[in-house]
């Protein structure tokens, strides 16, 4: 009988690679499958399906999607032994495969009728129990290929209640860890319940539910937001509905009887939750995080926005409750892979435990959402969130977590006011606007109901403390000549019948100031259309198209890219250590796009290439040659150096997607724009740690440098580098040359340095710091570039540079705090920590005198 494992074994030098030659025993019950995820010349999936002792094997270079609209190409390659299912590790250069491999699922799996007919017909059904893979799916064979050495297949998910839209979640990216040490999931009929119209069974009493892995309580944590639509869903059923509560948004960290509130934007408030910490600590709830929301009720037991506002303010002694919906760790265990039902079911339990008036679990409303929300309405509420049974806990806005509102309520920035007109006090009414996708404030409209005498008073005193000479809005975009204009720093809540025709409010009221959202975070929002379920796909049609066209190598990206841009060889791993892959990079560029081009506009810019990801060679260019194939990336006019080839710029968003498609992970920038580029707008400081620094030091130094550049009478902004340090940033009146700035930062740095030998050096080189910090002044040449705020690094791990505030510095853990897998937590905040740049910059002629800087002469 011929080796079914011949040309597996042919293809490996069994002395070299740790992969096993043979062996595993064939399953007694259900068939077993596993998907190893796998770093060879490209990131690829994997999939083995258990079948007369050895595992069919299929190599998927996208890996599974939950989308029935989406074909997988599947090349069938060379079976595998069983034993291989556990098989983890580095297969070694030179090796077949070379690269890492790990278990991304395992689990069992039923065939639909004889799985050998199937395969040798090229059609086979099956249903999946993973921990990640569910429910039925059809491996399909393209036609005409019934003879190549690697037969061409299509993976395809069939139309069932685990179906997903791929917009709204791809299991690759969100699920992108090792199973290996988890044990097998249950299968068959005692497979976790179904993700719609059944609730989850209760897991038995101590024991963790489905999906939950162990893992210690992170220091932490992003909440799910939900999203504003216009309507209920057509599958009502698989959806829980809540009160949407007039209140902040909080998270609980419990650890013992340390206990601490955080707000939606990771604001430590629990100085002033005191009372409601002692209920916690009373109710001994177990170690985990816990979401939900902090209200105060009215006399008619309505959650009042304006009333918990001044439980805050200590105007009164109104009682805050506190009530929980969710709860993504808890008892030693992550629980976000455990689908919402099962999740609030050991919610309910743990709280029940304890009872209380102020710490209460947030029930369903009811099941008909469109009654729900007229109910709703009628007795004041602001409306109702509905949430996925099935869903899973992401930190991150989500479709499966939904909005369906009373009427038209949202925050708005204010900035300015007007005068009160007769026996009215304080302000006249506020002047209200959004920020749009290029981060202009737009006017939307004054907003005069909602206050009493008290309130207004407040409120011209608040305003008062912010006031500014300049209007926060574009050109004549607020009518009236006595208009006073603020600061853009505070958010008020607004609700409002509807948008006019140009854009602004009709019958604003205001509800309160928001003091959990930053006034950078506020755009207009607009409902999301609720899509209904997609038909059920039948697999012999999706064959018979497929055969006519296979797929195309790399699909057009979802999200915020353009539904033309495409991505070529997306699955390459960009950084090994955290599994960004370059389809990942580009979806990042997307994501902060915005935010980054602030910094980027008419400057220009060098680009660094990793075509080989982190660790391989590295290609800095300040010149691109021909830009055509790059949109949004242009060559500036030659006469802003005519001594080089014409410098690069990076003029849109789509031009930052370019550049990471053409394999750019870092972006640097200059200290000139092109419209005054001989005169530079900024003075950067690199604070790079010697050899045993450690952070605490760069900390230190830090502040040691934003001290001194105030008493120069400067006015510093901080950034993260991305790597090991800081990065410090002075705004400047465009007024003197570069040589001229360069020098006298040159004179900062060695003033310091002088001051200070024990801890900073004004020489570059590793021998002139170890144990010290350099303070590299270079960064202010002519020419030269400092890493771009929001630009990835090309380092292990993909840190990324971002602004912060000087208060932010202690809680910082290094110059790479956040990273490209972990920027989700940051982009509430955005730029607002630098809110004041522009209006900070300065000349330097005060500066160099209280120095004894005299230009020319150092």
């Amino acid at each position: 009988m011929p080796d079914p494992l011949k040309l597996y074994k042919a293809k490996r030098d069994f002395k070299i690679t740790a992969e096993p030659k043979e062996g595993g025993e064939a399953s007694k019950g259900l068939l077993t499958f596993v998907i190893q995820k796998h770093w060879a010349t490209r990131l690829h999936y994997d999939f083995r399906l258990e079948l007369d002792g050895v595992m069919k094997s299929w190599a998927v270079p996208k890996g599974p999607s939950f989308d029935t609209h989406d074909r997988r190409m599947a090349v069938h390659v060379e079976d595998h032994p069983i034993s291989y299912s556990d098989f983890e590790g580095t297969i070694p250069p030179q090796q077949y495969g070379a690269g890492k491999v790990i278990v991304w699922d395992k689990g069992t799996w039923e065939p639909v009728g004889d799985p050998r007919k199937g395969f040798a017909k090229g059609e086979i059904k099956f249903e999946m129990h993973g921990h990640k893979m569910h429910g039925r799916w059809v491996l399909v064979r393209l036609r005409g290929h019934e003879d190549d050495r690697q037969e061409p297949w299509l993976l395809i998910k069939e139309n069932d209640e685990y179906a997903r839209p791929a917009a709204g979640f791809s299991v690759v990216d969100e699920m992108p860890d090792s199973v290996r040490d988890l044990p097998m999931p249950a299968s068959g009929a005692a497979a976790a319940a179904k993700p719609a119209r059944k609730a989850a069974a209760k897991p038995k009493r101590g024991a963790p539910p489905d999906g939950a892995v162990k893992a210690d309580l992170p220091a932490t944590l992003a909440p799910e937001l939900a999203t504003l639509v216009d309507g209920p869903p057509a599958d009502t059923e698989n959806y829980i509905y809540e009160i949407k509560f007039d209140g902040y948004r909080m998270l609980t960290r419990v650890q013992g009887k340390d206990i601490r509130f955080v707000t939606r934007n990771g604001n430590d408030w629990t100085a002033k939750l005191g009372p409601l910490q002692q209920e916690v600590r009373r109710m001994k709830l177990p170690d985990g995080w816990y979401d939900g929301e902090i209200v105060v009720h009215d006399e008619n037991g309505k959650p009042n926005f304006n009333l918990l506002q001044l439980a805050f303010d200590g105007s009164n002694t109104a009682r805050i409750v506190y009530f929980v919906f969710d709860v993504p760790y808890c008892k030693g265990y992550d629980l976000r892979d455990v689908r919402l039902d099962a999740r609030r079911a050991l919610l309910q339990d743990v709280l029940a435990a304890k009872p209380s008036d102020i710490v209460r679990f947030s029930t369903e409303f009811g099941t008909d959402p469109a009654q729900l929300v007229v109910a709703a309405c009628q007795i004041g509420l602001e409306g109702v969130i509905g949430k996925r049974r099935d869903s899973r806990y992401v930190t991150r806005r989500s479709p499966e977590w939904i909005k369906l509102k009373c009427g038209q309520r949202q925050e708005f920035v204010i900035g300015g006011y007007t005068d009160p007109q007769g026996s009215r006090t304080g302000i006249g009414s506020l002047l209200l606007g959004y920020y749009d996708k290029d981060g202009v404030l737009r006017y939307a409209g004054n907003c005069g109901s909602g206050f009493n005498g008290a309130s207004l008073r407040h409120m011209r005193a608040a305003l008062e403390q912010i006031a500014t000479d300049k209007s926060p809005f574009p050109p004549r975009a607020v009518p009236g000549r006595t208009n006073h204009w603020v600061r853009p720093e505070l958010v008020a809540e607004v609700s409002f019948s509807e948008w006019t025709a140009t854009d602004s409010i009709r019958h604003p009221v205001f509800q309160g100031l928001r003091k959990d959202k930053p006034a950078r975070s506020v755009v207009r929002e607009l409902p999301k259309h609720m899509q209904a379920e997609a038909p059920p796909a039948d697999a012999k049609p999706a064959r018979k198209r497929a055969a006519k066209k296979a797929p195309a190598a790399d699909d057009a990206l979802p999200g915020n890219l353009p539904a033309t841009f495409k991505v070529t060889h997306g699955e390459r791993v960009m950084d090994a250590e955290s599994g960004v892959t370059k389809v990942e990079m580009v979806r990042y560029y997307a994501l902060v796009g915005t935010l980054m081009m602030a910094y980027l506009k008419g400057r220009p810019v060098s680009l660094v290439r990793a075509p080989e990801g982190v660790g391989g060679e590295l290609f800095f260019q300040k010149h691109v040659g021909d830009t055509r194939k790059m949109p949004g990336v242009v060559r500036m006019d030659q006469a802003l150096d005519p001594d080089h080839p014409s410098m690069t710029a990076i003029a849109t968003t789509e031009g930052l997607l370019s550049s990471a498609q053409w394999n750019v992970v870092e972006i640097h920038s200059q200290n000139a724009t092109a419209g005054h580029y001989d005169t530079p707008d900024r003075m950067v400081f690199d604070l790079d740690p010697g050899e045993g620094v450690e952070w605490p030091a760069v900390q230190e130094a830090a502040q040691l440098v934003r001290a001194f550049l105030q008493e120069l009478g400067l006015n510093p902004f901080l950034k993260t580098s991305g790597g090991k340090g800081l990065h410090v940033v002075v705004p400047l009146k465009p007024k003197l040359d570069w040589d001229t700035v360069k020098d006298f930062s040159h004179a900062i740095v060695d003033h310091l340095a002088r001051t200070l030998p024990e801890r900073f050096s004004a020489k570059s080189g590793a021998k002139n710091r170890v144990g010290r910090i350099f303070i590299d002044y270079l960064r202010n040449g002519r020419g030269a570039t400092t890493v771009a705020a929001w630009s990835a690094r090309a380092r292990p791990g993909l840190g990324i540079s971002v602004p912060v505030r000087w208060e932010e510095l202690p809680g910082l853990k290094s110059g790479s705090h956040w990273t490209v897998k972990t920027v989700h937590t940051r982009l509430d905040e955005g730029n607002a920590p630098w809110a004041d740049y522009a209006r900070s910059a300065t000349t330097l002629t005060k500066a160099m005198k209280a120095l004894g800087f005299k230009p020319g002469k150092q």
